[in-house]
């Protein structure tokens, strides 16, 4: 699956109580071998969250207790599809959990704590300005969101963009890791293309929250499809081979509206389940800000996609949306309440995550 289809992965950041995190040695990888735990998300997976849990579980042999999300990272390779990545920060481990650690012994044969310094030479390029923005960042401002690793909307407001550091791999850290790594890795299970394209892919969509002066909220009536007419934020779906969501939010704003805009601050990150055969998503949307009457009146509706256009108080918008889209927009106009510098919203399906345990299933 190409152009719009792209994978998911999650992977969980435990501190300690002297500002470290936790890395491990994967077996399997003689390039790269030292990361977050994590791993792929899978379509048993209902979000993100269950997916970083679930790895903990098999990868660690333990349950952790997932706090916020950190970040949202939407990378892409010309080697690979493009991948959202989450990060969720942990509550450290009790003294029960560390000894209950069992590592799953076809993948990771070492686990350490490091500091940030430590930390980001050790790790992969891309890697290491994602969870190096996560370990720099004040927690306040998470979810950070980050492209290929670099900040991005708030997170700049934050953190300055850094150089790599200088790659050393394990051998940056050997005294700190047990003896091991110098065995050859063990020939994957299969090759780099079969196993991406056995993957489950996810969809993403990028929208626009505009507001006029006073105050009410720009939707707009799609084009009857399967029998449905329904009320949006204006927007549509990222093509992840090609463009990341900002570049589709500014697409699909001149598309759908005929303007020009460039797409302010990340107001939420949505993840939808999939119904039937339709696959998941992830909706993020970007403030538009103020939009005045001149502006407006300028509005060319892109006829195949969008029947009309429309402002609407909050609560008459809240009414004509879906129910999830109905509380995303809800949880949109808190963000706009908070300070700049504030992260946007997690929610799934609409409904805001609090950081609470998730427990996978068995």
């Amino acid at each position: 699956m190409t152009g719009r289809g792209l994978l998911a992965a999650a992977g969980v950041l435990f501190p300690d109580e002297q500002g470290r995190v936790m890395v491990v040695r994967a077996s399997y990888r003689a390039k790269h071998p030292i990361e977050v735990p994590g791993g792929g998300w899978d379509a048993s997976d209902p979000s993100p969250r269950h997916t970083a849990v679930r790895e903990i579980q098999e990868e660690l042999g333990i349950t952790p207790v997932l706090r916020e999300l950190a970040c949202l990272d939407w990378s892409r390779n010309h080697r690979r599809p493009p991948i959202a990545a989450f990060l969720y920060w942990a509550d450290p481990l009790t003294e029960e959990q560390r000894a209950a650690i069992r590592l799953e012994a076809e993948e990771l044969d070492a686990l350490v704590y490091l500091t940030p310094d430590q930390l980001l030479p050790a790790l992969a390029p891309l890697l290491s300005r994602r969870i190096g923005s996560c370990a720099l960042a004040p927690r306040s401002a998470a979810p950070l969101e980050l492209a290929d690793g670099m900040p991005a909307g708030h997170t700049a407001l934050h953190l300055r963009p850094w150089p790599d550091p200088v790659y050393t791999g394990p051998a940056g850290i050997a005294a700190l890791l047990p003896p091991g790594g110098d065995r050859p890795a063990p020939p994957p299970p299969m090759d780099r293309e079969t196993y991406y394209a056995s993957r489950p892919r996810i969809r993403g969509k990028a929208r626009m929250l505009f507001r006029d002066e006073r105050g009410r909220v720009l939707l707009v009536r799609l084009t009857p499809w399967n029998d449905e007419s329904v009320w949006v934020l204006p927007g549509g779906s990222i093509e992840a081979d090609l463009e990341l969501p900002r570049e589709a939010a500014r697409r699909e704003t001149r598309e759908e509206l005929g303007w020009e805009r460039e797409p302010g601050r990340l107001l939420a990150i949505d993840w939808m389940p999939g119904r039937g055969d339709e696959l998941p998503r992830t909706v993020l949307v970007f403030d538009g800000g103020t939009v005045t009457s001149e502006l407006l009146s300028t509005i060319r509706l892109q006829e195949e996609e969008i029947a009309e256009w429309g402002l609407f108080t909050p609560e008459e918008a809240q009414r004509l949306l879906l129910p999830p889209g109905a509380q995303r927009l809800a949880a949109c106009l808190d963000v706009l309440g908070l300070p700049p510098g504030a992260g946007p919203a997690e929610l799934l399906n609409g409904v805001p995550q609090s950081g609470s345990p998730v427990v996978a299933g068995p």
